[in-house]
């Protein structure tokens, strides 16, 4: 989506976005190595009662889904930072995430106009509808005229 089709109050939901044990095992030994990301067995007797994905996998996660329909090929190119980011409830293997995205503040900057700025509201369920993450995250867009894009 290009800056201008994002408006004020928009709410999209985009996914599911499915989650396998095998996902949870390669991105956890990959980056996030703890026990009840990484150990099957042990993890069953933990407070989880299974295996659970990191949270940081659920952001990637939310990431790619938020990409795919609405950052692709428009003029997005990073973010300053997140206000807030909650893990509410575990990721748990053959779970099916939907990520919610709610537009709070679309505006040009005032210090540069060629710059637009997002604040969106980004909440993440399971199949169970049970909401796993919700962050608080701000984008930036480059709204100069023959911005290259990706």
């Amino acid at each position: 989506m290009k800056f201008a089709e994002f408006k004020e109050g928009m709410v999209a939901e985009v996914g599911p976005s499915h989650v396998s044990e095998q996902d949870i095992l390669e991105f956890a030994n990959r980056y996030d190595p703890q026990w009840f990301h990484t150990d099957v067995a042990a993890s069953a007797k933990g407070p989880y009662g299974g295996l659970i994905a990191s949270g940081w996998q659920t952001c990637g996660l939310a990431m790619r889904l938020s990409v795919d329909h609405f950052l692709k090929d428009s003029e997005s190119f990073g973010s300053p930072g997140l206000a807030y980011l909650k893990w509410l409830a575990p990721v748990k293997p053959n779970d099916a995430l939907t990520l919610k995205a709610t537009v709070l503040e679309k505006r040009v900057s005032s210090k540069n106009p060629k710059l637009g700025v997002l604040r969106w509201r980004w909440q993440m369920r399971n199949q169970h509808n049970v909401e796993v993450l919700d962050l608080e995250a701000t984008s930036l867009f480059d709204l100069k005229p023959n911005a290259q894009v990706g």
